[in-house]
């Protein structure tokens, strides 16, 4: 993945919009002049990640290819306590088996960004080295270097403090400060990176170093992400984008990515593509209809590094085949919402469909797509607000509805007996 002339990835990241906040530009800049190892953090709260996450993944896989070090932090310590950070209450407490699980189906997704041959990059759970810890060994040793005021500061905690912090979660910046000391100390880590909402804790792990060590190690933040409407990123109406195939289809993801808002082409093919910045320039200039062409792009590239390129290519051909005026040949792809037979009754209006499969958000937005003539089902469209979907519209156990000319999605009835 290095290439033979290596770039400063800091001015990679800077040219993209990665950097939020970083400790010191100057010496961060410095720093990543040679190779160094660097580390972010990863919540193991559910068996795959989303594309919330896709951010500080795409920031190691940038580093790596510029011939740096990446260690993936699997939190499976600190996951026992709960990250307070950006949080209104309290995590529920996971037991040790299913952080683990969700641990080995992450491991598994990551791989695909990438290169852990031959220590290229490491990955690490933190529970290996926070749970053999003794209490009263970690207050005297680790405890002693924190101000409970300055603790209080801080944005994490200060936004809790009304609806309630748990001492447990109070021992968080603690325990992610001990992370990075500890990757300094065993791997000579130097750069902790995450979501600016880390922008506290990893301020902390630098100051725990600094005065264990006498060495000045380094924290740079990401923008966190929402889309130009406002949406978190990586959030839909039929619920989030993940990175795990078994979750999000390969088809799926790559329908999330080709119907972003334009406004947010730009910058998506900045963050979540490796294109040189000079043919995402050309791409962003494109405008009206042919500004689906950059979103196609954009589609591809960031499935073909979350899938690999043959469940790129194949979501590529699914999607141009349902956009042709062609019978839909590739029906496997599409996203599924499951129904049964007897949900149908005397029928379900086409508008209730429309909004309860995910198509619409709302029964007045599914609507106002049915009067407007941008309703579909079984290729034909919907006429009248009145229509009523039923039993004779299923075909093979299936009723195939579109909404406007980009979105699918197959009805299975489970245990129809139509055919």
């Amino acid at each position: 993945m290095e290439g033979d002339s290596l770039k400063n990835v800091y001015d990679t990241f800077k040219e993209r919009g990665f950097i939020e906040q970083v400790t010191d530009e100057t010496m961060v800049r410095e720093v990543l002049a040679q190779p160094i190892t660097c580390y972010i953090g990863f919540d193991p709260t559910a068996r795959s990640l989303h594309v919330g996450s896709l951010l500080p993944i795409m920031s190691l896989a940038h580093m790596q290819r510029e011939g740096h070090r990446p260690i993936f932090v699997i939190g499976g310590g600190t996951a026992l306590v709960g990250d307070p950070s950006g949080k209104d209450e309290i995590r529920p407490v996971m037991t040790k088996e299913e952080i683990d699980s969700n641990a080995e189906g992450i491991k598994r997704q990551l791989s695909q960004f990438i290169d852990f041959t031959n220590g290229k990059a490491l990955m690490l759970n933190n529970a290996n080295w926070l749970v053999p810890l003794k209490y009263i060994d970690f207050l005297r040793d680790i405890g002693r270097h924190f101000s409970v005021n300055r603790m209080l500061a801080a944005e994490s905690y200060r936004q809790r403090l009304e609806t309630g912090l748990s001492f447990l979660e109070f021992n968080y910046m603690l325990l992610q400060a001990y992370d990075f000391w500890y990757l300094y100390r065993n791997w000579n880590c130097l750069l902790q990176m995450g979501g600016n909402d880390q922008w506290g804790n990893i301020l902390a792990g630098a100051d725990l170093t600094r005065r264990i060590e006498g060495q000045i190690v380094h924290g740079l933040t990401f923008p966190l992400i929402t889309t130009a409407d406002g949406s978190k990123m990586g959030k839909t109406n039929r619920g989030a984008v993940w990175l795990d195939r078994e979750l999000t289809s390969p088809y799926e993801y790559y329908q999330y990515w080709v119907n972003i808002d334009d406004r947010d082409v730009k910058r998506f093919l900045s963050f979540f593509t490796f294109l040189p910045l000079h043919e995402i320039e050309e791409l962003s200039r494109l405008q009206g209809e042919d500004l689906r062409r950059a979103k196609d792009v954009l589609a591809f590239e960031a499935t073909r590094i979350c899938h690999g390129r043959e469940a790129a290519e194949k979501a590529r051909s699914a999607a141009r085949e349902l956009f042709s005026q062609n019978a839909v040949k590739d029906i496997e792809a599409i996203p599924t919402y499951a129904m049964r037979s007897d949900e149908f009754g005397r029928g379900i209006e086409a508008y209730v469909l429309f909004q309860e499969a995910g198509l619409c958000r709302t029964r007045g937005e599914a609507r106002r797509l049915i009067s407007q003539g941008g309703a579909y089902v079984n290729g034909k469209r919907v006429p009248s607000i009145e229509t009523i979907i039923g039993l004779d519209d299923i075909r093979d156990n299936i009723i195939l509805l579109r909404a406007g000319k980009k979105s699918y999605l197959k009805v299975y009835i489970q245990d129809s007996k139509v055919e």
